[in-house]
């Protein structure tokens, strides 16, 4: 999409920010990444390992369900499945029964907006940040009839229309249900997810809380397509959408997430917390990226036959046979330039029978400018 489409989302810092941003880890975000994940895992190569082994292993019947649930955990996932206190860190029991708490209208009004796809909380509203990976619009149902918004939703896809039948016929047992389905497929799947990756979130959480004593507010302008801008102090995240929240007006979490990558999403609803729910750069316990690192990184893309090559698997996987016959090249010419692509961790393999499939790994090339600017700091 062409840079001119994009469109700000806009975090105003106020006076004294840095004492509204806090780092923490959060089990049900965590969880809604890994079912996200699961709903479309070609476009998340980080979730590849979790989400073959919850196809193969996991109960029919459960998979069915998060199919039916997914549109809460997609492109604009519904508040509530992000922490809705700030302080520190709960348990995933703990944040399943905020959400329980929540009073009715509040959870019919976050359930809408994540049906339909929308950024505002009620109309003209800037205020209201959605999911930082996609674009939506739409009108919540508020002071609509419930059929304009159903009619909305059947546009959108079957999933939501029926969604929001349910909704609509009764949100109390639609809450009842949701958080049944979130226990039992924590129970199941996720449990041992969360204990094998929680030591990588941790370990990212101190980078993180280390460059925000450093840094201040200016932590927020480390993530991907942000920037600082002044007068007044902000942070702008390029989005494909129009969205603002303020620091003034509620505090601030960022929440370590390795099953959101490659995305960053950004949510807040008023007289909650702004999120921001951003993907891990490093693994659990390692040390961050050598200048000497970046720099084969980079030395692997000075090359224009390596750029069409990273052009071309982005958009699918190919063996080494077939890149050497789509850019007229012999395959040991072509095993050369994958080797240097691969060194560089710029891709990823995967075997089919006999053959080995090369695929882009998108976060490794999102990663190399911050990889890079975080290497200078050092």
């Amino acid at each position: 999409m062409a840079d001119a489409a994009r469109m700000p989302v806009v975090i105003e810092l106020g006076s004294a920010p840095e004492h509204r941003i806090s780092t923490r880890l959060s089990p049900l975000a965590e969880l809604c990444a890994c079912l996200h994940a699961l709903d479309g895992p070609r476009h998340h190569p980080a979730s590849r390992r979790w989400v073959g082994a919850v196809l193969q292993g996991a109960d029919e019947r459960l998979l069915e369900r998060a199919g039916g649930w997914a549109p809460l955990w997609g492109a604009f996932r519904a508040r509530y499945l992000l922490p809705l206190t700030p302080g520190p860190e709960r348990e995933l029991e703990e944040e399943l029964a905020a959400v329980a708490g929540l009073d009715e209208e509040t959870f019919t009004t976050m359930t809408e907006q994540a049906l339909v796809g929308k950024n505002g909380h009620g109309p003209g509203s800037g205020h209201d940040l959605g999911s930082g990976h996609g674009p939506g619009s739409g009108s919540r149902r508020g002071g609509r009839a419930p059929e304009r918004f159903l009619a909305r939703l059947r546009q959108l896809s079957e999933r939501r229309f029926a969604l929001g039948l349910r909704l609509l016929a009764d949100p109390s047992g639609f809450r009842d249900s949701l958080l049944a389905f979130l226990s039992a497929v924590a129970e199941e799947v996720f449990e041992a997810e969360w204990t094998r990756l929680r030591p990588t979130l941790e370990a990212d959480a101190r980078v993180r809380s280390h460059e925000h004593s450093r840094y201040g507010a200016a932590v927020l302008a480390g993530f991907p397509t942000a920037r600082m801008e002044q007068d007044p102090p902000r942070v702008v995240f390029d989005k494909l959408y129009n969205a603002r929240a303020s620091l003034a007006d509620s505090p601030c979490l960022l929440v370590p997430s390795l099953h959101i990558n490659p995305h960053l999403a950004i949510k807040h609803y008023p007289g909650y917390p702004v999120v921001v729910q951003y993907p891990v750069r490093h693994g659990a316990g390692a040390e961050p990226t050598a200048l000497d690192v970046v720099m084969r990184g980079l030395r692997a893309l000075d090359e224009p036959l390596r750029i069409r090559m990273c052009r071309a698997l982005l958009r699918q996987s190919m063996t080494t046979t077939e890149l050497a016959t789509q850019f007229e090249m012999t395959p040991p010419q072509m095993s050369r330039h994958l080797r240097k692509l691969r060194e560089a961790g710029m891709v990823h393999t995967h075997r089919e029978g006999a053959r080995v499939h090369y695929q882009l790994d998108e976060a490794a090339v999102r990663n190399l400018g911050v990889d890079l600017l975080s290497a200078l700091h050092r």
